[in-house]
C-alpha cells in the first residue's frame, strides 16, 4: 500500500508553568497512513493523541521526529506538505457562525485562492451530497449541531485536498445524523479516493469505519493493526466462567495477582489469557475452594472492549517497569 503519511519518532516536551516539570506529551511515536483508507488515531484523554494531531496538521512543531505528508517534511517544506492536508478539529469551529452555510463555503474557498465563479458548481454540489440546501441561506449559528458538523466536514471538502482530519466527527450527534455522516464518509472516500483520519471516543464509528487503527497511550503507539484483527486476536484470549458458589476473598486476590485484564460480577468471570498455561491457573484457583464451575465460554468482543483491554495492559505495563 502507498504511505501517504509517515510519522516519524515523533517528541514534544512541555513544561508546566507552576511547578516547571518537564512533561512528555508524545514519546517516539511512529506509524504511516496509507492513500485511501480510513485510519482510526485514539487514546484516552492526555494520551498525546491531540498533540499527535496538531504536528500532523502543522499548528505544533515537535521537539523532535518528522512528519512528512506526501513525500514532503512538514517541517522543511511546510507550504507544499500541508497543501494534501485539511482539518475538523474540536467539532465545528472551523466555520464562521455569522455568515450563512453557503457564504462560509464561498468564503474557505476563497482562503484557498479559489475564485466565486470557478467554486460555485463544487458549492452547490456539496450543499446537495451534504442535505444543506435547503439551509444554504440561514446562518449557522441559527443550525442545528448536526449541520453544523456537516458543513465543516464540506468546506473541509472543498479544499479538495487528499487527505481530511476529522476530530470528533460525531461528537454530540443523534443516532440519525451520526449515521449520515458515517455513510457520507463511507462515499467519500470510494467515490473520490480520500484518505480519512479520524481521532473519536465514538468506538462504534472506528468498528464500522476504519479498516485500521493506531492507539496511543502515554505518548507511545500501544497497538497498530487492522480493527479486525485486534477484536480477531481479543476473541481468542477472552473467557468467561459462569459458577454457581460465590467466590472467596482468596480466589479473587489470586486472579487479581493472576490476570492484569479479569472483570468478576455475580456468579461470572471475564478474564484475558496471555499464557497458554493461564486457563489451567484459572481452573486451578476454582478448584482450590471446590467452586462449581457451570460453564465456561469464549467471550465475544466489539471494540470498546478491545481499546479499553489495551488501554488497560499498557497501564499495567507501565506499573510494572515503575516498580522494578
Amino acid at each position: 500500500m502507498e504511505t501517504i503519511i509517515e510519522v516519524k519518532e515523533l517528541h514534544k516536551k512541555y513544561k508546566k508553568r507552576k511547578t516547571k516539570e518537564i512533561v512528555k506529551a508524545v514519546d517516539g511515536v511512529s506509524f504511516e497512513v496509507y492513500r485511501g483508507e480510513i485510519l482510526g488515531l485514539l487514546g484516552p484523554n492526555g494520551a498525546g493523541k491531540t498533540t499527535t494531531i496538531k504536528s500532523i496538521c502543522g499548528l505544533l512543531k515537535p521537539n523532535g521526529g518528522s512528519v512528512h505528508i506526501n513525500g514532503y517534511d512538514s517541517d522543511k517544506q511546510r507550504l507544499k506538505a500541508l497543501n494534501y492536508i485539511s482539518a475538523v478539529l474540536e467539532g465545528n469551529r472551523n466555520l464562521y457562525w455569522r455568515l450563512t452555510a453557503r457564504e462560509n463555503l464561498e468564503y474557505f474557498a476563497g482562503n484557498r485562492g479559489v475564485g466565486r465563479k470557478e467554486v460555485k458548481q463544487k458549492v452547490e454540489d456539496l450543499l446537495i451530497l451534504f442535505n444543506l440546501k435547503e439551509k444554504e441561506n440561514e446562518l449557522v449559528s441559527s443550525l442545528s449541531r448536526g449541520m453544523q458538523q456537516k458543513l465543516a466536514i464540506a468546506v473541509a471538502l472543498l479544499a479538495d485536498t487528499e487527505v481530511i482530519l476529522l476530530d470528533e466527527p460525531t461528537l454530540g450527534l443523534d443516532v440519525e445524523t451520526s449515521y449520515e455522516v458515517r455513510e457520507l464518509l463511507k462515499r467519500i472516500v470510494k467515490e473520490q479516493g480520500k484518505t480519512i483520519i479520524i481521532s473519536t471516543h465514538d468506538m462504534p464509528v472506528v468498528q464500522e469505519l476504519c479498516e485500521r487503527t493506531v492507539i496511543i497511550n502515554n505518548g507511545k503507539v500501544v497497538a497498530d493493526e487492522k480493527v479486525e484483527n485486534l477484536i480477531k486476536l481479543f476473541e481468542s484470549r477472552a473467557y468467561c466462567f459462569t459458577v454457581s458458589d460465590e467466590l472467596t476473598q482468596q480466589q479473587i486476590t489470586a486472579i487479581k495477582s493472576h490476570f492484569p485484564i479479569y472483570e468478576i460480577s455475580d456468579q461470572q468471570i471475564e478474564i484475558t489469557i496471555e499464557r497458554e498455561n493461564d486457563l489451567y491457573i484459572m481452573m486451578d484457583i476454582l478448584k482450590s475452594e471446590q467452586t462449581n464451575i457451570e460453564k465456561i465460554d469464549r467471550t465475544s468482543v466489539d471494540f470498546e472492549q478491545v481499546f479499553m483491554k489495551l488501554i488497560k495492559e499498557g497501564q499495567e505495563n507501565d506499573r510494572a517497569l515503575a516498580s522494578s
